[in-house]
């Protein structure tokens, strides 16, 4: 389960997408008139006038859920559950209007609601979207939901801008961490995928505090394309420790590297297993084949020395 968050400012253009979609059905209508588009977009723009001062009085969820919870999502659960999640964000006492729609193998549905409740007070959206991913998260847990596999189950060629640069940053680091033994190697393959990684240091010294990952004028906190991602984290898997920073240029040394403001369902491990529809993973999208045999030997000595980390044995 997976909800995505939009405000707008028209009520004719939201209800004309989500009504006068192909298939689309009306599954509840709480408040206005359910005779039409014309009917709902009336309804909602009479209660706007409340308070018309919003510039975005329109509020517009989607929750979507897995295939594999198909065969449990009636039509009336799916009321049910988006019921209780409107209840949860406290989405009440307004307008509001709930429609299916079978244009993706997943299941999901569209919630049209009016920001300006019935007393004419403004519906808060503060923290909105970090309120979210935890509802989801809550509502996953009690209804028994399906839990997606992560962030390998993302198409992303579905993806656009930020997301897309970030999961493509996402697969190449995965695919390259599991063939690499040092830093160098590391930085090495991830430059071959247009990828640099540049380290924060402590102050003047050598001692490596963080990482960022950019690409194509883009750049993210390691941590922030997955917490796994993390220096510390890599550097167990790498076994360098901070002496790469007497291998690094020193002209990549950054005081600090600027939050990123959107956050959303990635900070929060949410369940993308249903982001813009699902599909199987891209795996090895991003990865080179190995140039030559000694290139495969020293591949294979790695995947050896990582083993024997783990206490495994070939």
């Amino acid at each position: 389960m997976i909800g995505k968050i939009t405000k707008g400012s028209s009520f004719r253009g939201c209800v004309s997408y989500v009504l006068g979609k192909q298939d689309a059905r009306l599954l509840e209508a709480e408040g206005v008139l359910a005779d039409g588009i014309p009917a709902v977009v009336a309804g909602f723009q009479a209660q706007r006038m409340m308070n018309p001062d919003i510039r975005q009085p329109v509020g517009h969820i989607s929750l979507s859920y897995a295939p594999e919870d198909a065969r449990r999502l009636t039509d009336s659960m799916m009321v049910l559950l988006a019921r209780e999640y409107m209840e949860k964000m406290g989405i009440k006492d307004t307008q509001y209007i709930i429609a299916r729609h079978h244009d993706q193998k997943h299941p999901h549905i569209h919630i049209v609601y009016n920001r300006i409740d019935n007393n004419g007070r403004t519906i808060s959206d503060r923290n909105d979207r970090v309120r979210n991913a935890a509802v989801c998260k809550e509502m996953k847990e009690k209804y028994g939901l399906y839990f997606g596999k992560g962030k390998d189950r993302v198409r992303t060629y579905r993806l656009k801008g930020e997301d897309k640069i970030r999961y493509e940053i996402y697969h190449a680091v995965k695919d390259v961490l599991a063939r690499t033994c040092t830093w160098s190697q590391f930085v090495d393959e991830l430059a071959r995928h247009g990828i640099q990684t540049t380290f924060k240091y402590r102050g003047k010294s050598d001692v490596v505090q963080g990482l960022s990952f950019s690409k194509d004028g883009l750049t993210f906190k390691a941590s922030e394309i997955d917490r796994s991602f993390s220096y510390s984290k890599l550097d167990k898997q790498l076994g360098e420790g901070s002496a790469i920073g007497k291998d690094q240029d020193r002209d990549n040394r950054i005081v600090d590297v600027p939050g990123i403001d959107r956050q959303d369902l990635w900070q929060h491990g949410p369940d993308i297993s249903v982001v813009e529809g699902l599909a199987s993973a891209v795996g090895g999208l991003f990865s080179p084949l190995p140039e030559d045999k000694d290139e495969e030997n020293r591949n294979f000595a790695c995947r050896k020395k990582k083993k024997k980390k783990r206490g495994m044995s070939l």
